[in-house]
């Protein structure tokens, strides 16, 4: 069932940057004219998500440009972030399909057809390009805000030096398809680019913009292309010690009939091995360990769509 919640901050107007200026919708990218790493930060991968969008427009009004390398900045689903309506906020996820289920090259390449396809299609060539990709969600709970890094040591080193959210978490992604944060080289162990995602917070409250714009700055500076005073000013405030979470497994739906033993919301720990905290048609869904932390619950509960994530809070 689709989670009822406030919607406490506005969507922005972007069609100022619809144009752009590398011949794509709603993508501009500065060039310091520096060598330099190419940073990408994308925003709407969702719809519905539109704390990215803000920290974006900010960027933009502020007049931020890259002192090396370049910078794009990066508008996914437009389409369905243009259907966006407060009276129904969930809504506008996504118009046909889940642009994040698409990155891999047996999709892209594929016969299917979609507007989510279109866009992913477009995009593919910037992404590819990235050196750096910080991809801005949100979530369906207001707890606190997480910074998802995949499994290489190179994205969670990477996250150390972001210095926020102050959990991360080490997962592998989804059974119903590739996410964008681990497409080709990104999520590649041998390759030097890098991508994270993170979660602000609840998809509408009013904090998630603030974490989505401190995370963005936060990321600039670790890729360097900030000036070196901005970078400076930027990270001035400490940030708090960072926890880590291992994702041991990802809780996929196999039947119709999937129900959650609780009102979880994400993030409480279970002490004990072998609690049931859910139940697919005739199977429950038990704890593996003690003190299993419960990962982002959805309310999605769909065939083959993950419900959550189980992991232990480690180094």
């Amino acid at each position: 069932m689709p989670v009822a919640a406030r919607v406490e901050i506005a969507p922005p107007d972007i069609a100022p940057y619809r144009a752009g200026n590398i011949g794509i919708d709603y993508v501009t990218t500065f060039d310091s004219g520096r060598a330099g790493p190419h940073v990408v930060v994308n925003a709407l991968t969702h719809g519905n998500e539109i704390c990215g969008a803000i920290a974006l427009d900010h960027l933009f009004r502020s007049g931020l440009r890259p002192a090396r390398g370049r910078l794009t900045l990066s508008f996914a689903d437009v389409a369905a972030y243009l259907r966006f309506d407060p009276a129904a906020p969930n809504a506008s996820r996504y118009v046909d399909e889940d642009f994040n289920r698409l990155w891999d090259a047996a999709t892209l390449d594929g016969p299917r057809h979609s507007v989510e396809l279109a866009r992913a299609r477009l995009l593919r060539p910037v992404f590819e390009s990235a050196d750096r990709l910080l991809d801005i969600h949100s979530m369906q709970y207001a707890t606190a805000p997480l910074l998802l890094t995949g499994l290489t040591a190179k994205t969670v080193a990477f996250a150390r030096r972001v210095g926020v959210p102050e959990i991360i978490v080490r997962d592998a992604g989804h059974a119903a398809g590739g996410r964008l944060r681990d497409y080709r080289a990104l999520g590649d162990p041998a390759a030097p680019q890098l991508a994270l995602l993170v979660e602000c917070g609840q998809h509408w409250e009013e904090r998630a913009p603030a974490v989505a714009l401190d995370t963005t700055y936060r990321f600039l500076a670790a890729a360097c292309v900030l000036e070196d005073e901005e970078a400076r000013r930027r990270l001035a405030e400490p940030a708090p010690p960072q926890r880590l979470i291992a994702v041991t497994t990802a809780v996929t739906i196999e039947s119709d009939d999937f129900r959650f033993a609780g009102d979880y919301q994400g993030l409480e720990v279970i002490a004990k091995t072998g609690t049931v905290i859910a139940r697919d048609g005739s199977r429950d869904i038990r704890t593996p360990y003690d003190d299993c932390v419960l990962i982002m619950p959805s309310r999605r509960l769909a065939r083959g769509q993950t419900a959550l994530r189980l992991g232990r809070f480690g180094a």
